[in-house]
């Protein structure tokens, strides 16, 4: 794959090329994937200085250990994966003291195709208002097109787990959005364990 501009090359081959030491591969990766990390972690967050915080994170945890990275799950279920933690990391230090009507109104500021439908406001206040755990799967599925395999593996969750936290956060975000606050679902606790590289 030399004669192909690095920009065309497939993740495996950039994994590949930066843990052979040419770090421009990590860049390539980086811009590749970086308006998805954004935007799950600006969806996950409700403030984009927490999202731009969060993708920092996620990047510099990815550089740290992409050396060992072994390819057991495709390279952006794994970037997923960081992403989220950092989110659920941020989440902890914040504690989720923001109310609903403290978040930011601008829309998200890279919209990839699923987000044009899903920009308005208050769909973002909406899903501020679900559990993280439902609110990652509902993003991810929803949001970002991810198929629930997908969402099993970066998650590291059976797969019937997936689709009852999609319900789950389906029913929450459809009660928040009729104005209807009682009897929100309670999340389960988030992964606290890293990623495997």
């Amino acid at each position: 794959m030399t004669g192909i501009p690095w920009v065309e090359q497939p993740d495996p081959e950039l994994v590949r090329r930066f843990q052979q030491g040419q770090e421009q591969a990590f860049t390539h990766l980086m811009e590749r994937h970086e308006r998805r990390v954004y935007n799950l972690a600006y969806r996950m967050l409700g403030n984009p200085d927490d999202a731009r915080d969060a993708t920092q994170d996620t990047f510099l945890a990815c550089f740290r250990h992409l050396s060992r990275f072994r390819g057991d799950s495709a390279f952006s279920t794994w970037l997923h994966r960081i992403a989220l933690n950092a989110c659920y990391d941020a989440l902890r230090r914040r504690r989720d003291t923001t109310s609903i009507e403290d978040l930011p109104v601008d829309p998200i500021p890279f919209p990839d195709h699923a987000d044009r439908a899903a920009v308005a406001t208050d769909v973002q206040r909406a899903l501020m208002a679900v559990p993280p755990d439902f609110r990652a799967v509902l993003i991810m599925h929803e949001l970002q097109d991810l198929p629930l395999e997908d969402i099993a593996r970066t998650l590291d969750l059976p797969i019937g787990t997936v689709k009852s936290r999609l319900h789950r956060g389906r029913v929450a975000l459809g009660r928040v959005l009729s104005g209807d606050r009682t009897r929100e679902p309670r999340g389960v606790p988030a992964p606290s364990k890293p990623p495997n590289p």
